[in-house]
């Protein structure tokens, strides 16, 4: 299905120490941090979490890539990660869009340009990510961008009072290149 509006332009930087209060003031719950890390993190994040986190990226040996994703007048506007990088297939994980940038399209600018990375730039084979199931928006999201439900993981995890339930998607390198062409095809005078 063609885009009837361009998505707004992102552009991934190195995540950085400046980044650290934009995530601290948008994970302010254990139900925001367990939705955007599982349980990857303990509550409350804090900054010393985030250190470890971003020095863990470093290094010619590291098997993620942690991004701030950008508009196009440098704002930041959300965070996103591919983890799990082994040559052939990756995990997408950890993708927030800050509060103010909401509902703008920037989640799927997002992980558009995360594909693109796994499979143009690192040569992947396959991408994977886990989602909450209540979370509708964002798999609506990975859905528009080519993702497919291959699992269900049911009452996967507790948080507080609750357990929720865990959707995984995933994409081929096959799918992504036939959907970019489809893309192509129906706007051609758009780049990337």
């Amino acid at each position: 299905m063609p885009d009837d509006h361009p998505l707004p332009e992102v552009r991934f930087r190195t995540f950085q120490p400046q980044d650290y209060p934009r995530l601290l003031d948008a994970v302010d719950s254990l139900q925001s941090l367990v939705q955007w890390s599982g349980p990857f993190f303990r509550f409350p994040l804090d900054a010393a979490q985030l250190e470890a986190y971003r020095t863990s990226a470093m290094g010619q040996t590291s098997t993620r890539r942690i991004s701030t994703a950008c508009d196009a007048a440098g704002r930041p506007v959300g965070h996103i990660e591919l983890n799990e990088i082994d040559g052939h297939s990756a995990r997408m994980c950890r993708v927030l869009i800050d509060p103010p940038f909401r509902g703008q399209r920037f989640g799927r600018a997002m992980v558009r340009q995360a594909l693109h990375i796994g499979f143009d730039e690192l040569g992947l084979h396959r991408i994977d990510l886990g989602v909450y199931d209540f979370n509708t928006a964002a798999i609506r999201c990975y859905e528009l961008e080519g993702f497919v439900k291959e699992g269900h993981l049911r009452q996967a995890r507790r948080v507080g009072d609750e357990i929720w339930s865990l959707d995984l998607m995933g994409i081929l390198e096959g799918e992504w290149r036939q959907l970019e062409s489809a893309r192509s095809d129906a706007n051609p005078g758009d780049a990337r």
